[in-house]
């Protein structure tokens, strides 16, 4: 599924990304090697800024992507993700890694025009859909890109639990 959502995304050396849902900093990790390889320098590199509602993730993460080597490249902020991170936007691109009800109007305003955002939304349980949503304008255009399971996302714009 990384490979899937990061290969939806059309990442690209030197995209500032917002990941909601760090859970273990996997998918950031992936996300940083695409977006800022080692290989380049530092200046053509883009960011990573991931941010994950619950505390004790949000270190795991933090530990995790520090241990790997990319935590000059990733940026992990404890909150909710359902607002988006408003302090950097706006992101060339979005990954949702919770399944929302709806495809929460924060996100789409911090997506640049031209933008991508990659995030499953449905139901809780196996009936959701993991759409492509790419900025036009003001406009955004979905596109369904098949059913997955995910966990629920939680918060302002998330699953009441």
């Amino acid at each position: 599924m990384v490979s899937i959502m990061n290969e939806a995304l059309k990442l690209q050396v030197g995209h500032k990304v917002l990941e909601v849902g760090a859970g273990s900093g996997w998918h950031a990790s992936t996300v940083a090697e695409i977006v800022a390889p080692s290989n380049l320098p530092r200046e053509r590199w883009g960011h990573v800024y991931t941010i994950e509602i619950i505390p004790r993730l949000a270190e795991f993460a933090k530990r995790n992507i520090e241990k790997a080597g990319y935590g000059d490249r990733v940026t992990v902020i404890c909150g909710d993700g359902s607002e988006g991170y408003p302090p950097q936007a706006p992101y060339d691109r979005i990954l949702v890694t919770a399944a929302a009800p709806y495809v929460p109007p924060t996100l789409k305003q911090q997506l640049k025009t031209g933008g991508i955002m990659v995030i499953p939304v449905g139901a809780v349980g196996f009936f959701q859909t993991l759409l492509r949503i790419t900025k036009v304008n003001d406009e955004t255009l979905e596109e369904d890109l098949g059913g997955v399971a995910f966990v629920p996302l939680v918060g302002k714009h998330g699953h009441r639990l």
